[in-house]
């Protein structure tokens, strides 16, 4: 989600760390049926034969179908409340399952693959915006359901670290597949990855290493609602480690040094856009830069796989005094404003500097690893690019996808076997 610099899709990863809880439900007034809401541009996506396609071929085609049905069944909002947390905790674990080799793959797409997970997540929040039960529904009753439904099936109700001593705590996040408009059989690998490795446990060279992961959206709003900090705030102070991620450039992954408190425009899935400074609370406190405590020198040195990895430490900023915006290939200079990170003006780099900025303002930079890291693109095969006639997938497409997600795995190895940085606050939030 890097949009500077790759135009074919670089994704990422919004800080109110105040974002209120909604009142009760008991505490809502009960009144007459409001009209449905119109199917997002996400949603009306949903119809096109590249996404029907892959739910067909993965068995995800019966998920909004089975939810619609359910939802038929609750006779009160409080019903309604359940039957769309379990419904959508039952994705989440359904998609991990199925990556992981689980269960029955309900089809002939390959089990790596992410994208049944966001088609079918579609499929049930359109069958909530349009849902109008007998008992009522107000337009905040509706949006705390779909904003439930999120929640649960991005795995974010479902982060369980073991307590036994002696086994570190990894936390991935990953993203939706994004630019669909340009085509519509995007996959993410960041996405894959999350699903790749949630409860997995890997081997460092300290011991045992327990990962767990939460998928975002590719959606401005949900981040200045305040997603991502809801989301991290809970786990930031008990895991070992922490990485972002999200595709990034072709062929090579990244680690960001630097990321920057800038929103460039770009649109994302609803095809909304926003430009400014990334709204946080207290934003007289607010940095203009935060910085990765990855070990990111051991990660670049180390062999993980068939894709370089780069120590990225270019930014754009406006120099202290000036009015235009430079690139720094060294990252930024005293006094100066951000207007892209390392990992660019999008969500990735929002991502990134949302966790970092919740990790230094939990007073946790000192000793707590965490970061953002950019995935390759993954690319379909050669000659299966045309978005219009290509298949959903080919071999080439499944093996690279195949090969990030295992890199990834090797990166994160590499950085638990680390030990925790001991960086300066002065280098980690530089404004």
């Amino acid at each position: 989600m890097n949009r500077l610099r790759v135009p074919i899709g670089v994704l990422g990863l919004a800080l109110l760390a105040g974002f209120a809880a909604p009142p009760a439900a008991s505490a809502l007034p009960a009144v007459s049926g409001t009209a449905a809401e119109v199917p997002t541009a996400e949603e009306q996506r949903l119809d096109r034969a590249a996404p029907q396609e892959i739910l067909r071929r993965s068995g995800f085609d019966a998920v909004a179908p089975e939810f619609a049905r359910a939802l038929e069944w609750a006779g009160s909002y409080a019903q309604a409340e359940r039957v769309v947390r379990r419904q959508g905790a039952r994705l989440w674990q359904r998609a991990v399952d199925r990556v992981q080799g689980r269960g029955p793959a309900g089809g002939d797409l390959s089990r790596d693959d992410d994208r049944p997970l966001y088609w079918a997540r579609l499929g049930m929040t359109r069958e909530v915006r349009q849902w109008q039960p007998a008992f009522g529904m107000t337009d905040v009753r509706r949006a705390r359901l779909l904003d439930g439904l999120e929640r649960s099936s991005r795995g974010q109700d479902a982060v369980r670290f073991p307590p036994c001593e002696g086994v570190k705590r990894i936390l991935v996040t990953g993203f939706d597949p994004f630019t669909l408009d340009r085509d519509v059989r995007i996959s993410n690998p960041s996405g894959a990855t999350a699903l790749a490795l949630d409860g997995t446990t890997v081997r460092t060279a300290d011991g045992p290493a327990r990962v767990e992961a939460v998928v975002f959206p590719v959606r401005w709003r949900d981040f200045a609602e305040g997603a991502v900090e809801r989301a991290l705030r809970p786990y930031l102070a008990h895991v070992d480690l922490f990485t972002t991620i999200s595709q990034g450039r072709v062929g090579r992954f990244d680690v960001e040094r630097t990321n920057g408190a800038w929103r460039g425009g770009f649109p994302d899935n609803e095809n909304a856009s926003s430009t400014g400074t990334v709204p946080v609370t207290d934003p007289a406190a607010q940095p203009q830069w935060t910085a990765t405590t990855l070990p990111y020198a051991r990660i670049v040195a180390a062999r993980t796989g068939r894709f370089p990895v780069y120590d990225h430490t270019s930014v754009t900023e406006i120099p202290a005094g000036g009015t235009d915006p430079v690139i720094r290939p060294d990252g930024p200079t005293p006094g100066s404003q951000a207007r892209a990170g390392g990992g660019g003006d999008y969500l990735s780099n929002e991502i990134a500097y949302r966790a970092t900025l919740l990790r230094d303002r939990l007073g946790l930079g000192a000793s707590l690893p965490g970061g953002h890291v950019h995935t390759p693109v993954l690319e379909f095969g050669a000659g299966n690019t045309d978005p219009a006639t290509g298949a959903v997938t080919d071999p080439a497409f499944v093996r690279n996808r195949l090969d990030i997600v295992a890199q990834v795995r090797a990166i994160l190895t590499v950085a638990a076997s680390a030990e925790a940085p001991a960086v300066d606050a002065a280098e980690r939030s530089r404004d």
